[in-house]
């Protein structure tokens, strides 16, 4: 479980595929906190740490990640949003993150106001998924590589976020431009209600 708080911007220094399968050595600053079986969220998808050196680490990435996340696309020298799961004697201060990425979608425009960054992206729409909650609420929380964020001009299939100086220096989103595809993870909450419905509706 997370909370969409990221820690870090983890660099990628290692890609080696093995089958259907993806290892990916990263380096960050807490590497020596890690340990083998740990789970991190990378872009928002939880894997498992399963090997460990002095400066890097390693997870794997099988090839349904692959397929439903941006992992497969990564190249040295990336970075990738990291966060450690939560602590469960703390604040929540983003919103309940499974790291479960459920599909991903392409940045269509990057506009810089006052500041601050607002992005849009835009997603395919599957109506049997949409009517389970895959879908995004205006002022409702989504997880975008990793990040809990409020959304803004949600519409049938895209939506905005706004990030603050903060959050574009000390994540990936520096380097989110129009065409880059990022992971989306929409509200579990969302998807319990729609399900919850759906149940009473038969």
């Amino acid at each position: 479980m997370f909370s969409g708080i990221v820690e870090e911007a983890a660099k990628v220094v290692a890609i080696e595929r093995d089958g259907g399968n993806v290892h990916l050595s990263l380096t960050c600053s807490f590497v020596n906190e890690l340990k083998i079986d740990q789970s991190v969220a990378h872009n928002g998808v939880c894997l498992t740490v399963v090997s460990l050196n002095d400066d890097n680490y390693t997870v794997t990435a099988i090839q349904e990640t692959l397929d439903r996340s941006n992992l497969g696309g990564l190249k040295v020298g990336d970075l990738v949003n990291l966060e450690r799961s939560m602590l469960m004697n703390g604040r929540l201060d983003g919103h309940i993150v499974q790291g479960h990425v459920d599909c991903t979608a392409v940045c269509e425009s990057v506009e810089e106001v006052d500041g601050s960054h607002y992005y849009k992206f835009v997603y395919e729409v599957d109506p049997a998924m949409a009517s389970k909650g895959y879908v995004t609420v205006e002022k409702g929380s989504v997880t975008v590589n990793g990040v809990s964020l409020t959304v803004c001009n949600s519409e049938r299939n895209s939506f905005r976020v706004a990030i603050i100086p903060y959050t574009f220096e000390h994540t990936n989103f520096k380097n989110i431009i129009a065409g880059t595809r990022v992971n989306i993870e929409f509200d579990i909450i969302g998807k319990y209600l729609s399900r919850l419905i759906e149940f009473q509706n038969k």
